[in-house]
């Protein structure tokens, strides 16, 4: 009878360890994911700012800087 109890008991912590041991993976996964979202996010915010700088640039100021040199008429070296 205690062999059983005892075979039950293990069993009981093993079932415990390996439930456990799947929430805690299920968490860790959780927690990865909102950290790439988040991290998307922020790389989208500084694309949105970025694209906002570029789009206030006239011709010139582009040709500037990508590291050309304006000369007229209308022509980027």
């Amino acid at each position: 009878m205690k062999a059983y109890l005892a075979l039950g008991a293990a069993a009981a912590i093993v079932a415990a360890l390996g439930f456990s041991h799947w929430q805690a993976y299920r968490m860790g996964a959780a927690s990865e994911r909102s950290a790439a979202l988040t991290r998307s996010i922020d790389l989208i915010r500084e694309r949105s700012k970025t694209n906002a700088e570029i789009n206030r640039l006239d011709a010139a100021g582009l040709c500037r800087e990508l590291g050309g040199r304006w000369v007229q008429p209308d022509t980027c070296e």
